[in-house]
């Protein structure tokens, strides 16, 4: 498939732009074509136009339907073959596996969404059958379920040019409740973006969807994001990006006329918490996962173990300076995205003494790894130490006592996790500890470094705010559909208006609320 570097608006596409966006490869410099024209507020508005009128239809398309159109667009994700995984490559300088890799993640959310989708039981539905004899007053027949919102705004992220982009979670789950996608393509992968963008353009077609049920739009300043957030006839945002972003994203939105919800991934320090013997005993094997884990991918994963909350342990700290120097430093997806390392990484010098440096390359944009450290006392009389520095980096924070790592605990701020390393005998001796950290992360985990999010069923990611703008919410696995819809109850409806998942003989044969019990 050639790029051709337009925007895509339903069956169509548009190049009405006059500033051009140009793809590079971060490692090299080297410019990659073709230009990439900046959508116009005229495209947006035809854009949400069409998902309006496809909304009509798509919201009445039956289970079955969209799960036949998510499963064609993995399907067509993966006949793209090596095109895809070199444009990638080229626009991110990230290794052929990870590619690779990814796009079986992404490819996998969405066959997963379609089982779900089969499934029918995620629809929640509820039923209170009429009870007219009822004293002193009949009760009604009441039926409830989730409904779609309507067209859906989401924004790319830069470090997951396809599991977090085009085709990625919050697409998946959107198009899986119901609701149109307008896209915004994120300005360091345009060639990726298109090329999936038209992949699902194409699975559109194949699967008879409304025009309109998927656009994409390019913009490398926040002027369509902007507007396309603003605009009255979306209906809810899915983001994943800096703080700064969703702020600004989650701020547009709430000062509409008519509020809409901004399900907005800001980035998260992930603490990890080693417990005093455990550490004592497993000193090198715990020094070398943690360095693993903060260098994985040039530190550029949500879930990047930027604290680690021990008490005081010399020989640990040693066996980190000693994985660290070896460590060798890659190249970050964008010179933005390197410079904010950097002067992260400036500003906690300022407050902290560092334990080693990794090893640099002659590539652009190369990020040192770093480890530092810094005493309780300095780390609670400073509270921008606990602040995301997003790549290759971690801050030890030394206590003295048990109630020092508590105390440090419960004056975080939200993550998207937290992890716990200890025996079975001192969590059971911390439990107090692990109380606090469940009110402050999405996911709490035990021995387990937090780099990885499976793609399941139970899955959370997310967790409160700064983490994320709602903390109800996952961005990643199947709950993540009901970001995308709201209950809605039928009172006294006649079974021939009914939706299929509420009618009364249950013709889906899903697991169905009624009068308090499930049943089929």
């Amino acid at each position: 498939m050639q790029i051709k570097g337009r925007n895509i608006i339903g069956f169509e596409t548009y190049s009405e732009g006059l500033v051009g966006v140009v793809a590079q490869n971060p490692a090299t410099g080297e410019k990659i074509g073709p230009l990439f024209y900046r959508a116009t507020v005229g495209e947006l508005n035809l854009a949400v136009e069409k998902a309006v009128q496809a909304f009509a239809i798509y919201r009445k398309k039956s289970g079955e339907e969209k799960a036949a159109f998510l499963d064609e667009i993995a399907t067509q994700i993966e006949a793209l073959g090596e095109t895809l995984l070199d444009r990638y490559v080229a626009e991110t300088a990230l290794p052929a596996g990870r590619a690779a890799g990814e796009r079986g993640r992404t490819c996998g959310q969405l066959r997963l969404f379609a089982q779900l989708l089969r499934d029918g039981n995620w629809v929640n539905a509820r039923i209170d059958t009429a009870l007219p004899d009822r004293q002193p007053l009949p009760r009604p027949d009441l039926r409830s379920m989730e409904r779609p919102l309507g067209p859906v705004g989401v924004f790319g992220a830069s470090n997951f040019p396809l599991a977090f982009s085009v085709a990625g979670g919050d697409t998946a789950s959107a198009l899986a409740a119901g609701c149109p996608v307008i896209f915004k393509a994120h300005p360091a992968h345009p060639g990726t973006s298109e090329l999936v963008g038209m992949a699902i353009q194409k699975a559109a077609e194949i699967t008879n969807m409304p025009d309109g049920v998927f656009s994409m739009l390019h913009d490398d300043s926040i002027e369509i994001g902007q507007a396309l957030v603003k605009h009255p006839a979306i209906k809810a945002v899915g983001f994943t990006g800096s703080f700064r972003g969703g702020k600004s994203l989650f701020d547009a939105a709430n000062n509409r006329s008519e509020p809409i919800p901004v399900y907005a991934e800001m980035g998260s320090t992930n603490p990890v918490f080693m417990l005093p013997k455990s550490l004592a005993a497993q000193a090198e094997k715990l020094a070398d996962g943690y360095v693993n884990s903060l260098t994985m991918g040039v530190g550029q994963f949500c879930t990047n173990p930027g604290l680690l909350m021990i008490q005081k342990n010399d020989e640990f700290v040693q066996n980190v300076k000693a994985k660290i120097e070896a460590a060798v430093g890659g190249t970050m997806l964008t010179p933005n995205m390197k410079n904010a390392f950097d002067s992260g990484i400036e500003k906690l010098q300022k407050s902290t003494t560092t334990v080693g440096l990794g090893k640099t390359t002659e590539a652009k944009n190369t990020a040192t790894p770093t480890v530092l450290r810094v005493d309780y006392q300095e780390f609670e009389n400073n509270h921008e130490l606990a602040e995301e520095v997003f790549g290759p980096s971690s801050v030890i924070v030394e206590a003295k006592s048990r109630e020092e790592i508590l105390t440090a605990a419960r004056n975080l701020s939200g993550n998207l996790t937290a992890t716990v390393y200890g025996s079975e005998e001192e969590l059971i001796e911390y439990a107090d500890l692990i109380e606090i950290l469940e009110q402050k992360v999405g996911r709490l985990l035990i021995n387990g470094f937090p780099t990885g999010v499976e793609v399941c069923h139970a899955m959370v990611h997310g967790g409160p705010f700064p983490a994320t703008t709602d903390s109800r919410s996952t961005s990643v696995g199947t709950n993540a559909i009901t970001r995308f819809t709201r209950p809605v109850c039928f009172q006294d409806m006649p079974n021939a208006l009914l939706p299929a998942e509420l009618k009364h003989d249950n013709p889906l044969g899903i697991l169905r609320m009624v009068n308090g019990k499930f049943e089929r």
